[in-house]
């Protein structure tokens, strides 16, 4: 086997290591003072993404507000006196007919089966949220 089809690869692997090093150094590094600069560009201009966001930040919204709140003002009262407001709260009528509804179990019942969920562990302590979906 001929030494010249290995000096050649040789020569060829070489060369490109040495072309990328070439690239890689023709852009030097910033100074932390030019990185800190343009971070504060970036933030004056809106286009840093909130941390924990993930993807391109968004547009920037329409600046200003389009009505005066005298507009608002007088608007919510008209709505008012027309009767258009919906109620705030759990006062909807969709909660109503869900609390009007008869109940499919009795108390004892409901307390039997909160007493066997407690014993499997598988209510949620207060104030922690739904449980976690299990596989």
């Amino acid at each position: 086997m001929s030494s010249k089809p290995v000096l050649v690869a040789a020569l060829a692997v070489v060369a490109t290591f040495c072309w990328q090093q070439a690239l890689a150094q023709a852009s030097a590094p910033l100074s932390r003072a030019d990185v800190k600069a343009e971070t504060r560009a970036a933030e004056k201009a809106g286009k840093l993404t909130p941390a924990g966001q993930g993807g391109a930040p968004a547009a920037a919204a329409a600046s200003g507000p389009t009505k005066t709140r005298a507009q608002r003002k007088a608007e919510t009262i008209a709505a008012r006196k027309a009767g258009a407001l919906a109620p705030a709260g759990s006062t909807q009528k969709a909660d109503n007919a869900d609390r009007a509804k008869p109940t499919t179990n009795s108390r004892a019942e409901r307390k039997a089966e909160t007493r066997e969920a407690s014993k499997k562990g598988e209510l949620v302590p207060a104030g922690q949220g739904s449980p976690a979906p299990k596989p």
